[in-house]
């Protein structure tokens, strides 16, 4: 019996454009695509080809100017500004590509952030934040500030910050563009091994072609579009 894959994210005809007049830009040109739980996705393309702004709009960060994007059949930018916000902060995970991790708290602080945004007492949030440092295998960084890790180290704390709140859809940007490729390697593999389960979809903006072996399905973007899907390396379905 096969088994169906269940959708995660569903985007159709996304839009947007940039700038005013003789300046204006269209970022991305009508992209589509579905992604599925338990499998990693990345996007890659040339700077300037429209990945970052296209994640951004999947992840409910930027507003498209049109098109749609879909989370367990609804159209999240058809929701009121509150519901979108709840919906960034309980169903999605964004790692930034500098990290935005605070230099005047901890590390346990910086990843008990999402906790604490959605109510979680203060000992509660640090306890079950040291509970994902030690899954990111950080747990004697606890109390540093972020100046005192490695760039490899700032990464991992920031996926723990990202997954602490068990969001079904975790979107990476550039994980690798600051890391030397033995570091980068780990990550990613740490990623596909300890991070990613049948209830996740993560989805990975990247340069780094050493990567592709930890992937799914490779999608390809070109001035804006979307221009072909392979599998990637991890892939052992037709």
């Amino acid at each position: 019996m096969v088994k169906v894959r269940e959708e995660a994210v569903v985007a159709s005809g996304l839009v947007k454009w940039f700038g005013i007049g003789e300046a204006r830009l269209q970022a991305v040109r009508h992209a589509g695509f579905r992604a599925y739980f338990g499998e990693v996705i990345l996007l890659v393309g040339p700077s300037g080809s429209g990945k970052t702004t296209l994640l951004s709009m999947v992840s409910g960060i930027l507003r498209p100017d049109a098109g749609t994007v879909s989370v367990h059949g609804k159209d999240i930018w058809a929701f009121e500004p509150d519901a979108l916000a709840e919906f960034r902060l309980r169903t999605l995970g964004f790692v930034f590509q500098d990290y935005h991790l605070f230099a005047r708290l901890s590390t346990a602080e910086n990843v008990a952030i999402p906790l604490i945004l959605q109510g979680m007492p203060w000992d509660a949030a640090l306890a079950e934040a040291r509970r994902y440092l030690e899954i990111v295998g950080l747990s004697n960084r606890a109390l540093l500030p972020p100046v005192k890790l490695s760039g490899g180290e700032q990464q991992r704390v920031a996926i723990a910050r990202a997954i602490c709140s068990q969001p079904e859809i975790l979107v990476l940007d550039e994980p690798t563009a600051s890391l030397d490729g033995e570091t980068g390697r780990m990550i990613i593999s740490f990623i596909r091994r300890d991070v990613l389960n049948d209830r996740r979809c993560i989805l990975i903006v990247t340069h780094d072609a050493r990567i592709h072996e930890y992937a799914d399905r490779v999608m390809r973007m070109e001035d804006g579009a979307i221009v072909g899907v392979e599998k990637g390396g991890a892939c052992d379905g037709p």
